[in-house]
């Protein structure tokens, strides 16, 4: 069936997309981690709404989320923009890299929220700079690899440029001092990295289940 009438071609679908990579959240959080502007993400989350594929839910833990309907569709209009631009092979590649940058990722995530002395775990509480110093020139590091992995994702569907944004901006906040953006909160690295990791396997059809048991298998 025809869906998602749009204020222009694509802006309701990729807002769809977006909120199902983000999960519940409000008009604010989905124009951030989109870059549709929040009037925008406003009427396409209405128009969603009237079409089945979007829901509202109330109370101070509501939000916008997607429906099954709404799951659907997406993975219709994914798997037809994947198809049209010929772009499948480059981002099954680009994906594959970033299996290889996950779990130092999450590796420096970790040592950033936890300090071992010898086989006894702490809390990280920042006040040592030079640990934090060097646990964050890994995440340098890392967001090196994944600035141009983004990019190259980015050439064939444009969407993937705001998560170099977001990921540059996550790492400048922590490089100021501002210790949330390594690993907590809605804006931190983390977060971010894995709305990238759900947008490459909603782009791909691929589901957690399936990713763990190839992941095992390589192992």
């Amino acid at each position: 069936m025809a869906w998602v009438v749009a204020e222009k071609p694509g802006v309701c679908s990729g807002v769809l997309h977006t909120l199902r990579c983000v999960g519940v959240a409000g008009v604010e959080r989905v124009s951030a981690a989109s870059g549709v502007t929040s009037g925008q993400v406003e009427r396409c989350l209405q128009r969603l709404a009237d079409q089945g594929l979007a829901v509202l839910a109330s109370g101070p833990f509501g939000g916008w989320g997607v429906t099954d309907a709404g799951r659907s569709a997406d993975d219709d209009w994914l798997a037809r923009e994947l198809d049209s631009l010929g772009a499948r092979e480059q981002v099954r590649s680009c994906y594959d890299r970033f299996l290889g940058l996950n779990p130092v990722l999450l590796q420096v995530c970790s040592d950033w929220q936890m300090r071992w002395m010898g086989s006894t775990p702490s809390l990280n509480d920042h006040t040592d700079a030079e640990y934090d110093a060097k646990v964050l020139t890994r995440l340098i590091r890392v967001d090196e690899s994944a600035q141009e992995l983004c990019g190259d994702l980015a050439g064939p569907l444009e969407r993937f440029a705001n998560y170099r944004k977001r990921l540059s901006s996550a790492l400048d906040q922590a490089m100021a001092g501002n210790h949330g953006y390594v690993a907590d909160g809605l804006d931190s690295y983390h977060t971010t990295w894995f709305q990238l990791h759900e947008d490459l396997l909603t782009t791909l059809g691929i589901s957690r289940d399936d990713e763990r048991r190839n992941t095992d298998d390589r192992g």
